[in-house]
């Protein structure tokens, strides 16, 4: 259960894919043609934490409430869970694309914290896609872009072309 100081504290909302998990190793899925989605997302599991990521989150976690925004698809949830968990991670707020949700990931996750600031102050938002950094950053947002892993233009395709993660 919740403290009070928790539950009146601003929130820390933090992206998954290359910010905590390292999906490096799934990106050759994506990389052929046509691209293997069934692959890339069963190979989620295996995904790598990155360091960085986990200490940040962690950190914010001490005194902000952690909520994780994933373009990852909903499908995905009991695989994410588990994941956040096993890395030590908060898993109790994931919010996950919707099934059919092809929105490009900078839309997508405007309108989720759109969403979310009606009901919390927001602290941070780490994410790792540049589009959503400057997307986020224009509507106000206070944000910080997880740089620890190159961006792939693989992943920027996935998330802002085909909107699948």
């Amino acid at each position: 259960m919740d403290t009070p100081a928790q539950r009146d504290a601003a929130i820390a909302v933090f992206d998954i894919d290359g910010v905590v998990a390292d999906v490096r190793h799934r990106l050759r899925h994506l990389d052929k043609r046509p691209k293997d989605w069934a692959r890339f997302f069963a190979a989620a599991d295996r995904d790598p934490v990155l360091p960085e990521g986990v200490e940040l989150a962690l950190r914010h976690a001490a005194d902000h409430v952690l909520v994780w925004l994933t373009g990852r698809p909903e499908h995905l949830r009991p695989v994410t869970d588990a994941w956040l968990r096993q890395a030590g991670l908060p898993a109790d707020l994931l919010f996950m694309r919707p099934a059919r949700d092809r929105r490009p990931a900078k839309d997508f996750k405007a309108a989720q914290l759109s969403l979310l600031a009606r009901e919390s102050q927001i602290a941070v938002v780490v994410d790792d896609d540049p589009e959503v950094i400057a997307r986020l950053r224009t509507l106000g947002h206070p944000v910080h872009l997880a740089d620890w892993v190159p961006h792939s233009s693989t992943l920027q395709a996935a998330q802002e072309q085909d909107g699948k993660t």
